[in-house]
């Protein structure tokens, strides 16, 4: 009964409502610094697209790092709890682009494509598009091909960003996702732009994912530096990978 509840369209969208409205009382009753914050809004003066990326445990304040009315469309993955995100990140007047990356010849594998282009075509557009190299699974904090692929083939570059508070609650999600608490004082933290070649070779193509990777645990482990707490781990690398690499 519990479960059928949960399923609830009324009750989703009422649940979607107050995370918007708790992530706002988070943002009016705080101090929020950003820095680097040059590095987005030079793309955003000049209207030239790129890609946000951020961690998928970082997602609760990300709808603040925003500029106001500049076209944002983040790739939200199809299961459930991706509904509800989409439906939460709305009320910030941010688009979503329904599907998630998926290995070759699953049975997923088709909408991720068809994701992928719809991202092209925002890019195409002259809009922003936004990602979370590590979603909707995992493992946390390690990116995916997604984030490289689609900046090679639109030529516009990955940007990580990362926000952390003073104030925090850490859930026990394979995430570890990040629950700020009002009144706090946090930081959003921007890094270098990461550009992907079209013609590029297999290392050169990892050796553009890892800096992403790189980039955003940069990015990640000092926003959280600058509220005074302490970074959280990426997921160990699996073995399999180790030996690929």
């Amino acid at each position: 009964m519990f479960r059928r509840f949960l399923k609830s369209d009324l009750v989703r969208r009422i649940a979607c409502f107050l995370a918007a409205q708790y992530i706002r009382l988070v943002y009016r009753t705080s101090r929020f610094n950003v820095v680097r914050g040059e590095i987005p809004s030079r793309f955003w003066n000049e209207g030239k697209p790129f890609i946000l990326a951020f961690w998928h445990g970082r997602i609760a304040m990300m709808p603040y790092c925003w500029r106001k009315n500049v076209p944002m469309n983040m790739l939200i993955s199809r299961h459930r709890d991706g509904e509800l995100i989409a439906r939460t990140i709305s009320y910030f007047g941010l688009k979503s682009v329904r599907g998630s990356a998926a290995k070759p010849g699953s049975a997923k594998e088709r909408g991720g494509q068809a994701a992928l282009i719809a991202m092209l075509r925002c890019l195409k557009a002259g809009e922003y598009v936004g990602i979370t190299p590590d979603g909707p699974r995992g493992p946390r904090m390690r990116a995916s091909n997604g984030a490289a692929s689609l900046a090679a083939l639109s030529g516009a570059p990955v940007i990580p960003c990362a926000f952390a508070t003073k104030r925090r609650k850490i859930l026990r999600s394979w995430d570890s996702f990040i629950v700020p608490i009002p009144f706090t004082r946090g930081s959003f933290v921007w890094g270098d732009p990461v550009y992907v070649s079209r013609e590029t070779s297999r290392d050169e193509f990892e050796q553009a994912r890892l800096a992403i990777e790189n980039g955003l645990n940069q990015v990640t482990a000092e926003a959280d530096r600058r509220v005074g707490q302490s970074a959280i781990e990426p997921a160990p690398i699996a073995p399999t990978e180790v030996e690929s690499a």
